[in-house]
């Protein structure tokens, strides 16, 4: 099985800042919609005066956001992507039976920002350009359907849900770091994450610098029990 850690959300270059942390849970705030995408109003989504807070007064309730991941109320998950980093998901073999792990970056109040992970997507289905299946996607109002980015996109359907709580084993950057110096577990460094090849990002204690850009980090857990008890493990904290 493949566990694809996919950076989602707002940050420093998407929206302005990091997302907040409400009510003792991560609220991952939509990246912006692109000039002439379709989008949906950060006020419909009931994001108004998140998006003002985390963008320094950039975006208002009008902005229209890229509502991608979509989480549904019955517990599935619509996740689209397209270019290079569709292109760097088909080449690492990501598909059915595949898990994502999305994460991104939070501040809770004016404590230091961190990376943490605020969902998961287990795979069941990829609907790609030009499947039919794309024209109910469409007219569920998924942007990725509704105006395709490229010949190459696509939207990967399955079981998902968000956290409801800040479990400390959900963050990702170390305590008192940069957000991009990550504690992870043993299994991972033996597994290897793409685009994190050079040896001295890991220092062999745990601790990994994570690239600064990218979306798209995946990893094969094969028959490690140790990355199969670990991903069950964060996946019990997100009910």
């Amino acid at each position: 099985m493949k566990c694809v850690f996919s950076r989602k959300g707002f940050d420093s270059s998407s929206g302005g800042g990091p997302s907040p942390i409400v009510r003792g849970a991560p609220l991952s705030l939509p990246i912006p919609a692109g000039k002439g995408m379709p989008g949906v109003s950060y006020a419909s989504l009931g994001l108004s005066r998140h998006v003002r807070a985390a963008s320094g007064g950039k975006l208002t309730g009008r902005s229209k956001a890229h509502a991608d991941p979509a989480f549904t109320d019955d517990g599935f998950c619509l996740f689209g992507q397209c270019g290079a980093a569709q292109t760097h998901l088909e080449n690492q073999g990501v598909g059915p039976g595949d898990l994502f792990l999305f994460f991104g970056l939070f501040r809770d109040g004016k404590q230091r920002a961190h990376h943490r992970i605020f969902g998961w997507l287990w795979v069941e289905d990829v609907v790609r350009h030009g499947d039919p299946a794309m024209e109910q996607l469409a007219e569920m109002g998924h942007p990725h359907a509704v105006r395709p980015h490229s010949t190459n996109d696509a939207i990967w359907v399955g079981r998902g849900v968000t956290a409801h709580s800040c479990h400390p084993e959900l963050r990702l950057s170390v305590e008192g770091g940069p957000p991009s110096l990550w504690r992870v577990p043993a299994w991972l460094e033996r597994a290897g994450l793409s685009y994190h090849d050079k040896p001295e990002r890991w220092s062999g204690e745990g601790v990994l610098q994570s690239v600064a850009r990218g979306q798209e980090f995946v990893t094969d857990l094969g028959e490690d029990d140790e990355a199969h008890e670990w991903v069950h493990r964060i996946l019990a904290l997100m009910p």
